[in-house]
């Protein structure tokens, strides 16, 4: 048996004129979280739908827990579980039934249920709250119920659409802890998110946006493959300082923080150097530091660059600009 969980080949899927899935090509490794980010609308829930039997491609194809997801939807969605980014249980019902009623529609052993029930309950420390209804829940703890209801089968592969949307930075350090101790005991995890923080947290990744994949690696590796270098610039004249810095060729993103300025040259261009030649002797400067590039630094400049390359490409926007199209 294939040691891939997941593999895609050039997966596709259009809604009319729309392509929200273009030639996405993905490997997914057993016992390996899998993080697919980019920003809203990029295509990743559409992506999950595919891979889960609930969204036929229109082109492409491939393989999830090793069957067909266009010949054998109905099997994949008995081998995986599923959580979404709203909280889709019933919120009429108990925290204890609506653990119940998945454990009912993924098929689990009645010899096994009350075990499993009780287990998972105690997973989550949700036992105290078995109780209560759902819907009078926060939401960190109705994240815990989908989570508990998603893995009552014990599935080898979790799809997470969006996990930690609208939830509070503990509960996610929480949820985390958690998809990691899944991780460790064999579970394979794909989940999408559009925080790039959480990316730090998968094995590998895949950029998409626009509907196609941009990068795939471990988060260092998509971040050496940009070639950026970061620092920060303490000036209390940020604004007029980010802008003349902006005209600079090497520089990538400036961003504002108070008096501070984040700044991301590329081509491994010294970012100190740049910052000297730009404002020296026009700006009131302090300290100068060099700070850690990050899966966010790496993914908006991904983004900036693709579509870059794009509105170079477009004869549409060259008119735009004043520019001289092809004849």
């Amino acid at each position: 048996m294939s040691d891939w969980v997941v593999e895609t080949d050039r997966l596709s899927r259009r809604f009319g004129e729309l392509v929200a899935v273009r030639d996405v090509t993905l490997n997914v490794a057993r016992g390996e979280i899998f993080g697919v980010l980019g920003p809203n609308g990029a295509g990743k829930s559409t992506t999950i739908r595919m891979l889960c039997g609930i969204l036929d491609p229109t082109s492409g194809g491939g393989k999830v827990v090793g069957f067909d997801i266009v010949r054998e939807a109905e099997r994949i969605k008995q081998r995986i579980g599923y959580m979404t980014q709203r909280f889709s249980l019933y919120e009429d019902l108990s925290v204890e039934e609506n653990v119940r009623f998945y454990a009912g529609i993924y098929g689990v052993p009645l010899s096994r249920r009350n075990a499993r029930v009780r287990a998972v309950l105690e997973r989550a420390g949700l036992v105290d709250r078995r109780k209560q209804l759902a819907g009078t829940l926060s939401g960190g703890f109705k994240q815990r119920v989908a989570l508990a209801s998603a893995t009552i089968h014990e599935p080898p592969l979790l799809f997470l659409d969006e996990p930690t949307a609208g939830v509070d930075p503990v509960s996610r350090r929480d949820f985390w802890e958690e998809i990691h101790r899944l991780a460790d005991e064999g579970t394979t995890i794909l989940l999408t998110t559009h925080y790039m923080d959480e990316a730090e947290r998968c094995h590998r990744l895949a950029f998409i946006f626009r509907g196609a994949v941009l990068d795939t690696g471990t988060p260092g590796e998509v971040v050496e493959r940009r070639h950026l270098r970061g620092a920060e610039v303490e000036t209390r004249q940020a604004s007029r300082a980010a802008a003349r810095l902006r005209e600079h060729a090497a520089v990538d993103e400036v961003s504002s923080y108070g008096n501070v300025l984040r700044l991301m040259t590329k081509g491994d261009a010294d970012p100190e150097v740049v910052v000297r030649e730009m404002l020296g002797g026009a700006f009131e400067l302090g300290a100068i530091r060099p700070v850690r590039v990050g899966v966010e630094d790496a993914f908006v400049s991904m983004v900036r660059g693709d579509t870059a390359a794009e509105r170079a490409s477009d004869p549409r926007s060259k008119a735009t600009r004043g520019e001289a199209g092809p004849p």
